[in-house]
């Protein structure tokens, strides 16, 4: 194929995604942050992260405990940088939000109220909790049916101002980021939205705990969110049985059950940023921009297996004859000045004043001899286009080639194209 027509064939496959994208934008105000939902919080979350850690998919496949809706890691997800490492502790009664979630400021909920909901709508057990006394909009516990101490959690939360706020908690994350059993998703017959997945806490399963966890998103926006784990707690705890406790079924039963409703009305309301509305500021390009994007600047002589990606995110699983390798790459438009990051050894400056800071180094997921190449961009107006390559599928899998399918020449090339700079943004 020759170089007009490549470029003809991407013109017309981005047409086609922009004019499907619409024109929506993402706020960046903090409190907007808030009124805006998850989708504009998670975002935040990911570059205010990625900021500190200086790459794409350095923090890709968190276990589905976390926030693995989150940019690419969300139905997640791609570009690894959805997933967000080291999330905050669920609320054991005290208002602590869930990951994934944005605070939206102090429940009112009694945490006994919670409780009692949870034993009511879950087979009979013994059960332990902690801080019965307190308030929150989250309840964390201990069952044992008699094959095994259990950890269990329910949390309830805002999702955002508009219908498809949430929709990302509620959607299968992509296996080539976060490794699970089984997932089902989809609408129930009042509109709802349900998820179920069955996961692992350590997607490197590092340590066998298993994370089974459904999800329900309400038509007002309520999240209702149960955790179970084979364990009596998420983290630091031996296996105590083969399996959670609950059935998909069961665990549908708990987060659809009626009684949740009236607790959830108690929610803090999410404010409004004066004078702004839910509209905000230009963010990133569509998640299907920076995919096509990202295709059509591939090298000749690979083969894309599978590809995904979230607003300002994407990634592909390449093949050049050699074995699988993960390709993610991140736009942030706005990254504003990080020249700290920006320093030491693998640094150069171009003409134009940008700088590229190219690094090699082990994987961090888990991955037996997985390697991790990233080239990292900025413009002096504060562009960034990160890049990064694998040599294994995901980088919780064990490495299927000694070196990622691209070079850190090609890496560089991608980075740095002025397509990146053309796309309309969200």
């Amino acid at each position: 194929m020759s170089q007009n027509e490549e470029t003809r064939r991407f013109e017309e496959e981005l047409g086609a995604v922009l004019r499907s994208t619409g024109d929506g934008f993402a706020a960046d105000d903090r409190r907007e942050l808030v009124a805006g939902g998850l989708q504009r919080g998670r975002r935040r979350l990911v570059r205010r992260r990625l900021a500190v850690t200086g790459g794409v998919l350095a923090l890709a496949a968190v276990g589905i405990g976390g926030a693995y809706g989150g940019s690419l890691l969300g139905p997640g997800g791609p570009a690894a940088t959805t997933s967000v490492a080291a999330p905050p502790q669920q609320g054991r009664g005290s208002g602590a939000a869930h990951p994934g979630k944005e605070p939206m400021g102090e429940a009112t909920i009694p945490v006994k109220d919670l409780a009692a909901v949870l034993k009511a709508n879950t087979p009979a057990g013994q059960w332990q909790f902690d801080n019965l006394d307190g308030t929150g909009q989250s309840v964390t516990g201990v069952y044992d049916d008699g094959h095994g101490k259990a950890g269990v959690s329910v949390g309830l939360y805002r999702a955002g101002g508009t219908p498809e706020s949430g929709k990302d908690q509620v959607t299968c994350p992509d296996q080539a980021l976060v490794p699970y059993d089984r997932c089902t998703a989809g609408r129930l017959s009042g509109g709802d939205r349900f998820m179920f997945i069955e996961g692992y806490e350590y997607p490197d399963k590092r340590v066998e705990t298993k994370n089974w966890r459904a999800v329900l998103l309400t038509k007002d926006g309520i999240l209702i969110d149960a955790s179970e784990y084979n364990a009596a707690a998420e983290k630091d705890a031996p296996i105590s049985r083969e399996d959670p406790p609950f059935s998909g079924t069961q665990l549908k039963d708990l987060v659809t059950a009626e009684a949740w409703r009236p607790l959830a009305a108690r929610l803090p309301q999410l404010p409004k940023a004066p004078g702004t509305g839910e509209q905000g500021p230009p963010a990133a390009p569509s998640a299907a921009a920076v995919q096509a994007t990202l295709r059509s600047l591939l090298p000749k002589g690979v083969t894309v297996e599978s590809h995904g990606g979230d607003d300002g995110h994407g990634y592909v699983v390449v093949d050049d004859g050699k074995g699988p390798s993960l390709v993610g790459i991140d736009v942030q438009p706005t990254a504003g000045e990080l020249d700290e990051l920006f320093t030491g050894e693998g640094v150069v400056t171009l003409p134009d004043g940008t700088k590229v800071k190219s690094t090699r180094q082990p994987g961090e997921k888990g991955g037996e001899g997985v390697v991790w190449w990233n080239v990292d961009t900025l413009t002096p107006q504060g562009f960034r286009v990160v890049v990064s390559a694998f040599n294994s599928p995901a980088q919780y899998k064990d490495a299927t080639r000694d070196e990622p399918a691209l070079t850190m020449e090609q890496l560089k090339t991608i980075a740095l194209s002025p397509k990146w700079h053309k796309l309309p943004l969200k």
